[in-house]
């Protein structure tokens, strides 16, 4: 099996912990700004791209500049992510807006930012429009149903996918959203996560192209843009072979030089909406083995735990391990590695073959950069990390504190108890 290499040295970590204790998440500005920029190439064929971070991936307003600075905008989906990209100057047309379920008020603040607004279902048409209004641009998401596939076999099912429309739905919102004043419109749709294939977005790209051109001739709408969503996923074992974004593109461009350019559809915007892709691989957890238990198992114990990295305890995900300053050494001890939770699923490596550890050792967990600590929580007590930025200088900048117990307790009204 072959090896990933960690962005930080076990002397970086070592500096960087006298003032961050572990655990701590970290990100590498340079190595962000560089694969935006691939993406950017990749299609840059089309003259109206635009990339919608997925702010569910990694919420944090800087990583969020960054993506700004480099001419990204934001794929929001709930009030506090649009009110991050307000904050950083993220607003108008660079905020796509993609709910479902989508609770009262939210649909207004997207309007008040001027934000793209995805309809998720034919019957949010009569609540967008008695809360705020259609807007003369409106998205729908597509649902085709079925088993979805590629080349090398199934993806996924969207017929059991909870998100889109079926295609006579989109007929009859087109259809409705024209006669209430909507002017252009677009296509959305996500259908599967973390693929590892570059067959998948010219694919899904051919599925959409097809559907706009049908979708203008029954509907005569004028279909502006077409959003692939997200569904580029990243190597999370070594072996794996990564995503190609540069062939990617040119799939895409090949789809739609074949099915829109003859329509006449030629000025269509793709757009997309990544966020795995954007930011896992450039992101570690960074933990210390503290204690060592030997049962019917070897176990390392070390200071973060699920609510640092839910992916391995709720699905199995796997995350390769790095041991700082033991790359070299063999993989001849086998471990499950593990956090304090009192879960049994509270792992991050179950029989993992992994250098001999000793307490105090510096762990390194692998492709954390999104759905890591955007997914943390505070079972049994347990309070967020800190999260870091490895700036292009090579200076290290805390992006986010720690929480401490007066975070956790701050929700609390004690007047009852101590009132008395």
């Amino acid at each position: 099996m072959s090896e990933k290499i960690p962005f930080v040295t076990k002397e970086l970590v070592e500096e960087i912990a006298k003032t961050y204790p572990t655990p701590f998440h970290i990100y590498d500005e340079r190595a962000i700004r560089e694969n935006a920029r691939r993406l950017k190439a990749a299609f840059a064929w089309n003259a109206g791209y635009k990339e919608f971070f997925a702010v569910k991936a990694t919420p944090n307003p800087y990583i969020l500049q960054i993506l700004k600075e480099e001419g990204c905008g934001t794929d929001c989906s709930s009030m506090t992510e649009l009110m991050m990209s307000e904050a950083v100057g993220i607003t108008g047309e660079d905020i796509m807006f993609s709910s479902n379920d989508t609770p009262e008020g939210e649909f207004t603040k997207a309007s008040q930012l001027g934000a793209y607004i995805n309809l998720d279902d034919y019957t949010m048409i009569d609540f967008l429009k008695e809360e705020c209004g259609i807007p003369e641009t409106v998205f729908c998401r597509y649902n085709p149903g079925g088993v979805y596939e590629v080349s090398n076999g199934i993806m996924d099912n969207p017929g059991d996918s909870k998100y889109g429309m079926t295609k006579e739905q989109m007929v009859d919102a087109y259809r409705r959203l024209q006669k209430l004043g909507a002017k252009k419109f677009g296509i959305h749709s996500f259908l599967v996560s973390n693929t590892v294939t570059n067959d998948y977005y010219p694919m899904l790209a051919r599925t959409l192209f097809e559907l706009a051109v049908e979708l203008k001739e029954r509907t005569g709408a004028h279909i502006a843009y077409i959003n692939l969503s997200g569904g580029i996923g990243i190597p999370y074992r070594p072996d794996q072979q990564e995503n190609d974004i540069a062939l990617i593109g040119e799939g895409v461009r090949k789809a739609f030089e074949e099915i829109l350019v003859p329509a006449g559809m030629g000025d269509v915007a793709v757009f997309t909406e990544l966020g795995r892709f954007m930011l896992a691989p450039y992101g570690h957890l960074v933990t210390r083995a503290i204690h060592e238990k030997h049962t019917y198992k070897e176990y390392i114990g070390v200071d973060a735990c699920a609510a640092n990295l839910m992916r391995p305890a709720m699905y199995g995900a796997y995350h390769h391990i790095t041991v700082l300053g033991k790359e070299n050494a063999p993989c001849d001890h086998k471990y499950d590695v593990a956090g304090a939770l009192c879960e049994n699923n509270d792992k991050f490596a179950i029989d993992r073959m992994l250098p001999e550890i000793e307490r105090g050792d510096y762990l390194v967990i692998h492709d954390t950069g999104a759905h890591g600590f955007a997914m943390g929580y505070n079972y049994n007590g347990k309070l967020r990390s800190a999260e870091l930025l490895l700036c292009e200088d090579g200076s290290v900048k805390q992006i986010r504190r720690a929480e401490t117990p007066e975070d956790y307790f701050a929700t609390f009204d004690f007047s009852g108890f101590f009132g008395r």
